[in-house]
């Protein structure tokens, strides 16, 4: 019978080296602790992105719970992440499974879950599956394949979103958009969803390239230097960025400004909110920027603050009245739609808020800054010799002369200074990392700040 080797789910789904852990051996035992828990005569998708074999994974996992008497769809393509989570809830499925390490390194690959909403497994039901690897002996069917269905799930995913998006009020602006796929599965699909508008898209990295060009599919600053670089030369009315399964977007504004995730939030808060006149509240994770807790106070609607994950903002969606949620990372989820995050959704919103406003983004954020505050966000990721936790009573009670007014700790420690700033400290779950998080009103501060935690984890 087949053992759990180390096989764990973190923060989103099962991540882990091709040919170290991520092994055809293992990806079955996964697959077949799914069936086990979804049961037989069930319904479930998979998908899978660009990366070295994912085509190939999930297939296999699709024969693992055909075997198992699973009703099974199989895409037939590289498809980003909210594609797949679209398909299992308009078609009604039990359960979704997307072959994909969204960001990670290229030697990476990946195995996440999906509700019968479309929205991200919780920790009640991937702790289930982890308690069921290797109990059973893995399923195989020679004749498996021959029930598995393959589908294009794109053209449903793109036409629900051309209904989505107020394609009225974008189609005669001529706006220039750059739209960087980082190599990944959210190839040129927003060229499909403008189809008809005025709006002149070009592409960079919009080809399959498995080694992702040597860098992380993840869209942070310093992965678009050709992005920033062409809003800078060349006269484009706004930067998008996807990451490895286009769940996750960046953007830059024109002069190669960088506009950070924890502000295309706000940005989508406020157009939903103001723009659309949508109810709902706002949720952001603990490492959200403090501007979301201003946006939500002017806007008088609730905020909601959750453990970092997208999984916890997901189930927020499902069961309270939310306009839009997000994670620092760049996963933005909106109301109407699925409880999951979609890069593509979040930079075609940003558009129709410029058509709204009849302003550029750099305008608007301005304008957003001027009202909500300015705050730099910074972080750092600080590899140790071992697991080290900060004990809560041994750190400081001020930062940088500024006394610490409350102290969060459901999900690492967050210590919260009089005048705004803050410093968190939060661990990883699967490695010797501590990840370190600062904001302040300066971007010199920020850095102080950041400075300042890692000699505090030194010497812990």
């Amino acid at each position: 019978m087949a053992q759990n080797k180390g096989i764990h789910f973190g923060t989103d789904g099962w991540r882990a080296v091709i040919g170290e852990e991520y092994t055809f051996a293992n990806l079955k035992v996964v697959s077949q602790a799914v069936a086990d828990y979804l049961g037989a005569a069930k319904t479930a998708a998979v998908g899978f992105d660009t990366r070295f074999m994912s085509g190939r994974f999930a297939r296999i996992t699709a024969e693992v719970l055909a075997a198992n008497g699973i009703k099974v769809i199989l895409s037939d393509r590289a498809t980003p992440t909210p594609t797949l989570s679209f398909a299992v809830k308009s078609k009604k499925l039990d359960l979704g499974v997307m072959i994909t390490a969204s960001h990670n390194p290229a030697e990476y690959n990946g195995f996440k879950i999906k509700t019968s909403s479309g929205g991200a497994a919780g920790p009640e039901i991937t702790r289930k599956v982890e308690r069921l690897l290797g109990k059973s002996p893995v399923k195989e069917d020679r004749d498996s394949a021959l029930k598995i269905k393959e589908e294009d799930l794109i053209g449903d995913y793109i036409g629900f979103i051309r209904s989505y998006i107020d394609l009225k009020k974008i189609r005669s602006r001529r706006f220039r958009v750059l739209v960087d796929a980082m190599y990944g599965s959210g190839d040129s699909y927003i060229g499909r969803m403008l189809e008809g508008t005025k709006i002149e898209l070009e592409f960079l990295r919009n080809k399959v390239n498995p080694s992702f060009g040597g860098i992380h599919p993840e869209p942070i600053e310093e992965n678009l230097e050709e992005l920033k670089a062409r809003l800078k030369s060349e006269k484009f009315d706004l930067g998008i960025a996807l990451d490895g399964d286009a769940d996750r977007i960046a953007a830059v504004a024109p002069g190669g400004e960088f506009i950070h995730p924890q502000k295309i939030l706000g940005l989508l808060a406020l157009h939903l909110i103001q723009d659309r006149h949508w109810t709902g509240g706002i949720v952001k994770t603990i490492a959200g920027t403090t501007m979301i807790d201003n946006i939500a106070r002017a806007l008088k609607v609730k905020l909601y603050e959750t453990p970092v994950g997208f999984k916890y903002i997901s189930n927020l969606m499902e069961t309270e009245d939310i306009a839009a949620g997000g994670e620092e990372a760049g996963g933005m989820g909106v109301k109407g739609y699925i409880p999951e995050r979609d890069g593509s959704v979040a930079g075609l919103l940003l558009l129709e808020m410029m058509a709204y406003r009849n302003k550029d983004i750099l305008k608007i954020l301005n304008e957003v800054e001027k009202q909500f505050g300015r705050y730099y966000y910074v972080r750092e990721d600080l590899r140790l010799k071992e697991h080290i936790e900060p004990k809560k009573e041994k750190l400081p009670s001020e930062l940088l002369g500024k006394k610490v007014v409350q102290v969060k700790d459901y999900d690492g420690v967050k210590l919260i200074c009089e005048d705004q700033s803050w410093l968190m400290f939060r661990a990883s779950g699967t490695e010797p990392i501590m990840r370190i998080y600062a904001e302040a009103k300066s971007l010199k501060q920020a850095k102080r700040l950041l400075a300042l935690g890692g000699k505090i984890i030194r010497k812990s």
